[in-house]
């Protein structure tokens, strides 16, 4: 896993087309701006996870069956 260190109105950039950037510090709450093409979904974990527990119901898959898949996209979402 990359750690990065940003301040706000800082940004990072993953590929050539997205960016991330810090809009606001407030306490233990960071507020992220992400500028990614349309195609490119961008979800925050806990949805994402609803989607494929909600996938896999739908196709008769049990949720520990795709946990390898959900820590795979993880990981590729990390950068690693």
């Amino acid at each position: 896993m990359l750690v990065l260190t940003r301040k706000k109105d800082e940004s990072i950039i993953i590929s050539d087309n997205i960016s991330v950037k810090i809009l606001d510090i407030d306490g233990d709450r960071v507020k992220l701006g992400v500028d990614a093409p349309k195609e490119v979904p961008v979800f925050r974990k806990e949805v994402y996870e609803a989607i494929l527990a909600e996938n896999a119901t739908a196709a008769g898959v049990k949720p520990e069956e795709i946990s390898g898949l959900t820590a795979m996209l993880s990981k590729m979402n990390a950068g690693d």
